[in-house]
């Protein structure tokens, strides 16, 4: 599309609300499909030992960590495609890209003699859904005017996050029964009876992954003016705020995404005689609707303000934890653990909206200032620019949450016998983000305030 006003409140009106609300619920089920392919290993891995697969727990850590760390590797890359590629198409790509590890999970699970080498490349291959969340931001928040930005991107964001509470859900029921016939394979035996169809933790994806692509490829736009190449993007990594932003971020995105990683088998060490993936999805479930719900709190409250007061909450629940875990010989609380964890995955949630909405806020502070001989309308247009490549690098970032949480997991187990240490570097980092958020967005006379 040549012609995209969206500031233009009568064009705004006319067409380009329409437009915009279309390629929005076309990304949406686009990204909940990506989320759910790039979290599916939290679930397989608490299966694949009671199918025959003799892995330790740090082994089966390290699968459900990888695909986070390739994800958000690759998100790195991804944030700069749309003003390349154009969002029509690259969307259908990078959907698209998704049948690979649906694919190659739902054959490999069935050959007993799959190496443990092939199942870390299939790990790594799921980070093709965590790529797409940078590209598909980028994306929407240039089809949206400032007033409505926030909560657009809330719910991409807020409802595509869902697909990691989907998943979580749907894959539990599917594999206990042949839903695709002979088409989809044999059962696989259960240690002490029974038999499970753990290949439908990827087929099942297969078909919603085809008709989403053909969406994205008929029903998406690609806008003119968000062309940019990488070389025009990339004075982003000169602005102090990106950074900054990165780090707030990772605290509220890299928690959320890193918890959903982790936490089916964080229960399920911590709490062996609770079946941990009944209730795993709730927790991925409550921060993609707080998500989605909350963008608005932020437009109207100013997201540094909500920002500050999440990362405190966060603090809260997270040394709430630490009191019903089973430390120091206890049998710790399951309950109490799990209502604690709610709360923390709501408030990353919350967060996810509020930094979010920050960052086109203070470039739209920082551009006039960094380009005062530029007229209104190129500073806008470069505000625009860099509010979204940042908006997709701060997103790549954090997206390493999903690899250091479950590791961090692990690492703690194995040193210590349980995850306490790791929770306590976690309430440590989100007091630096409190400090953070402070001094440069919430407070009197903050150096930008929003």
């Amino acid at each position: 599309m040549t012609d995209w006003r969206p500031e233009d409140t009568e064009f705004w009106s006319s067409k380009g609300s329409a437009i915009a609300t279309r390629n929005l619920w076309i990304s949406i089920p686009c990204l909940l499909l990506a989320f759910s392919v790039w979290m599916v290993w939290s679930v397989v891995v608490a299966k694949l030992p009671v199918i025959g697969f003799t892995y330790t727990t740090g082994e089966l850590f390290w699968l459900a960590a990888l695909p986070g760390l390739s994800g958000a590797t690759l998100r790195i890359f991804y944030s700069f495609m749309v003003p390349i590629f154009g969002g029509r198409i690259w969307t259908t790509l990078s959907t698209a890209s998704l049948l690979l590890p649906a694919l190659g999970i739902g054959f490999a699970v069935q050959d007993p003699n799959t190496s443990y080498s092939w199942f870390l490349i299939l790990a790594l291959l799921c980070g093709f859904g965590g790529g797409n969340f940078a590209s598909s931001m980028a994306n929407i928040a240039y089809f949206y005017p400032k007033r409505a930005k926030g909560n657009a991107l809330a719910l991409n964001a807020g409802l595509g996050n869902l697909g990691v509470s989907v998943m979580q859900f749907v894959v539990p029921l599917v594999i206990t029964a042949g839903v695709f016939g002979a088409f989809g394979g044999a059962a696989q035996s259960v240690a002490g009876g029974g038999e499970i169809f753990l290949q439908n933790a990827g087929f099942i994806w297969v078909p919603f992954i085809v008709v989403s692509t053909i969406a994205a490829w008929f029903g998406m736009n690609s806008i003119a003016d968000a062309k940019a190449s990488f070389k025009k993007q990339s004075i982003i990594f000169s602005r102090k705020h990106n950074w900054i932003m990165c780090i707030l971020y990772t605290g509220t995105f890299g928690s959320f995404i890193g918890y959903s990683a982790g936490f089916p088998l964080l229960m399920k060490t911590q709490f062996p005689e609770v079946d941990a993936l009944q209730y795993a999805f709730l927790g991925p479930l409550v921060g993609a609707l707080s998500r989605a719900g909350t963008g608005w709190i932020s437009d109207k409250l100013g997201g540094g303000r909500v920002t500050f007061w999440t990362f405190i909450g966060m603090i809260v629940a997270v040394v709430s934890v630490l009191q019903f875990l089973p430390l120091g010989g206890t049998s710790g609380h399951f309950w109490g653990f799990f209502a604690c964890f709610m709360a923390l995955f709501f408030l990353t949630g919350v967060g996810n909206a509020s930094t979010f909405q920050m960052i086109p806020s203070i470039m739209r502070q920082e551009i006039p200032r960094l380009m005062p001989d530029a007229d209104q309308a190129a500073q806008l247009k470069q505000s625009e620019l860099e509010s979204s490549a940042i908006i997709a690098f701060t997103s790549a970032i954090a997206a390493y949450g999903a690899f250091f949480i479950p590791k961090a997991y692990g690492t703690s187990i194995a040193l210590t016998g349980g995850p306490a240490g790791a929770l306590w570097c976690f309430a440590g980092f989100y007091a630096v983000c409190v400090a953070i958020t402070w001094f440069y967005y919430s407070r009197k006379n903050a150096p930008v305030s929003c």
